[in-house]
């Protein structure tokens, strides 16, 4: 299966969180060939925030900042310019009203006409009715 993720769900790989169970069998599938996994360019960015966020948190130590980034690289999707996808991206935030960032996603999910994958519940509410390709990655697998 082909599927746009969210980095909220790359970071689930790597911490201990809900549904990181789940997430972690989406990329040992996608590792073993069973699924294509697209993602923004802006993952890497989002995720490293994501991370660094946890460590300020203690939630992570300052030494496994750099080991959680250099896994998420090595099993990174594959990752399409944010240029491209801008356009409809702030069309989507504006109707939607919601942030531009999450916006890309679904941008390169209508693109690539494939779910997005993600545990972002907010997205979920407010852009899920409008945007069926909108799948909780609790419904995958």
């Amino acid at each position: 299966m082909r599927y746009v993720l969210d980095s909220n769900v790359g970071i689930k790989w790597l911490l201990a969180e809900d549904q990181s169970d789940k997430a972690r069998l989406l990329r040992d599938e996608f590792l073993l060939g069973l699924h294509e996994l697209l993602a923004p360019d802006i993952f890497m960015v989002e995720a490293a925030h994501a991370i660094t966020r946890a460590q300020r948190q203690g939630r992570v130590l300052p030494r496994e900042v750099r080991i959680f980034i250099d896994d998420l690289i090595a099993s990174a999707p594959d990752f399409h310019p944010h240029a491209a996808l801008l356009p409809r991206a702030l069309e989507i935030s504006v109707q939607g009203r919601h942030n531009v960032y999450d916006c890309l996603y679904i941008a390169l999910a209508e693109r690539e006409g494939c779910p997005l994958v993600t545990a972002d519940q907010k997205l979920i509410n407010n852009l899920g009715s409008a945007f069926p390709l909108i799948t909780r990655l609790s419904s995958v697998l």
